[in-house]
């Protein structure tokens, strides 16, 4: 079992499919049919004698199968810098797949990674969730590079500290007028709508678990996959939320929206994890992330 004579078209094959999430897509984007993709798999599978894939829906790679994946990013992006430094499909976009949190990219990634935006040859497929399961995208394969609150380098990458992503509890004085005229405590809170990212997303949960005694199910609670949406609703006076002090500070400054537990604030601790042979272009992103997140994020 090893990789000197792996075929890596079936590399290819195995990537297509947990990238797009289904042996259909995977057969529509190698434009081959849905069976060549399953003969590609079981050959890679019969060459290293245990499943790379499970088949559940979505597949997943096994961990054998995301360790090879990782190999196959890696070597994806080196051959993508070797052609542009030989003039050889000098006209194609280099590929990042990376893995961030919905919060750091509605306020400050874009911009950091601007200048290399506009200056190389670069598309973008970003895996958008909660910063505690990034790292998992990474580990898996289908991530060259990651934002996370895991400290823990990934074998064979480096893990950067950031700083800290804080979060303030705010809600609109409508909303506020409404719900919490009596003060925020643990009556009032039973009543007043609350917001979740997803089922990963438990600050909000353990934060009232924490300082309030309040369990899953004895209050309302919105369940909003958008960093943008969340401050929708709460302008909206549809719900309280927890929000990034980027995203509120000018709606704080402007007295739409108030922070309603000052004394509390939530602090999350952000890593970029990055491979360590990811190639030139990576090791650029790497350096102008974390240059400039330990700027903003004091």
């Amino acid at each position: 079992m090893d990789l000197s004579n792996v075929d890596y078209k079936l590399l290819k094959a195995l990537d297509a499919v947990v990238m797009e999430q289904s042996f259909d897509r995977a057969a529509q984007r190698l434009f081959i049919t849905q069976s060549a993709v399953s003969q590609r798999i079981k050959l890679l599978e019969k060459h290293f004698g245990e499943p790379l894939l499970i088949r559940s829906t979505p597949p997943q790679a096994s961990h054998l199968g995301r360790l090879l994946l990782g190999h196959y990013q890696r070597v994806l992006q080196l051959e993508m810098e070797l052609n542009q430094q030989l003039d050889l499909q000098s006209n194609q976009a280099q590929t990042l797949p990376l893995a961030v949190n919905a919060d750091s990219l509605a306020s400050w990634l874009i911009t950091a990674l601007s200048p290399l935006l506009q200056t190389k040859n670069i598309q973008l497929n970003l895996f958008v969730q909660d910063e505690s399961t990034t790292w998992e995208r990474m580990r898996s394969g289908e991530a060259l590079a990651c934002l996370s609150s895991k400290a823990k380098a990934i074998s064979g990458s480096d893990s950067h500290f950031l700083g800290y992503m804080e979060y303030v509890c705010v809600a609109s004085p409508n909303f506020i007028a409404r719900f919490f005229k009596q003060g925020v405590n643990k009556q009032t809170l039973q009543h007043a709508p609350a917001m979740s990212f997803d089922q990963y997303d438990d600050m909000h949960l353990a934060f009232l678990r924490e300082h309030f005694g309040l369990q899953m199910g004895q209050y309302p609670c919105h369940t909003i996959r958008s960093s943008e949406a969340f401050i929708d609703l709460t302008l909206a006076s549809g719900a309280y939320s927890f929000n990034s002090h980027f995203s509120v500070e000018a709606h704080l400054k402007s007295g739409q929206l108030v922070d309603i537990l000052p004394e509390h604030k939530v602090r999350v601790p952000l890593y970029w994890h990055c491979w360590q042979l990811g190639g030139e272009l990576m090791q650029q992103f790497s350096d102008q992330v974390i240059s400039y997140a330990r700027q903003v994020l004091k």
